[in-house]
């Protein structure tokens, strides 16, 4: 099952690879991994997204407390929450793909960011399977470049992350 844990860490050099650390050493894999500085500039905030059954993730959720520049924990996926993803992707568009191009990234509520000649680049935000859909549903041979930044999850409601 998909995991969405969110991290709050210590901004300190090395507390990234501690935690990158501790999945590999584990043979856990980490699906995507998103991590800036919150609000108050000692702190980041780390937002991974991991597969496992309840058993691996609560393991993973203790070794992870355990570490020294962890300051807390939480396991979005638990309750109701908010995850978004930004993509930007390179198409080719030229001739009749131009129009269709335009036309795929209005139905997906995408923005055109960059034209040139033969190529728009589109900004694309929301959940992960809605970035997958809008990859499905266009000509694979117009995609030129693709990035994603990777989950990034937020509490709804009254569920906060902070110490």
């Amino acid at each position: 099952m998909r995991h969405i844990i969110s991290i709050l860490i210590e901004n300190e050099a090395g507390a990234l690879s501690r935690v990158a650390g501790l999945f590999s050493a584990r043979g856990y894999n980490i699906e995507t991994l998103t991590v800036a500085p919150t609000e108050d500039p000692s702190l980041s905030r780390m937002t991974l997204v991991t597969a496992g059954s309840d058993d691996i993730i609560e393991q993973i959720t203790k070794q992870l407390n355990k570490l020294v520049d962890v300051v807390k924990v939480v396991d979005l996926s638990e309750a109701p929450h908010v995850e978004r993803e930004l993509m930007l992707v390179k198409v080719r568009a030229s001739g009749k793909d131009r129009e269709e191009m335009k036309r795929m990234s209005d139905i997906f509520r995408g923005r055109i960011i960059d034209v040139t000649e033969t190529t728009y680049v589109i900004e694309l935000t929301g959940t992960s399977s809605k970035l997958d859909s809008f990859i499905v549903a266009i000509d694979q041979t117009l995609i030129l470049e693709t990035v994603r930044t990777g989950v990034s999850g937020i509490g709804r409601g009254d569920r906060i992350l902070k110490i």
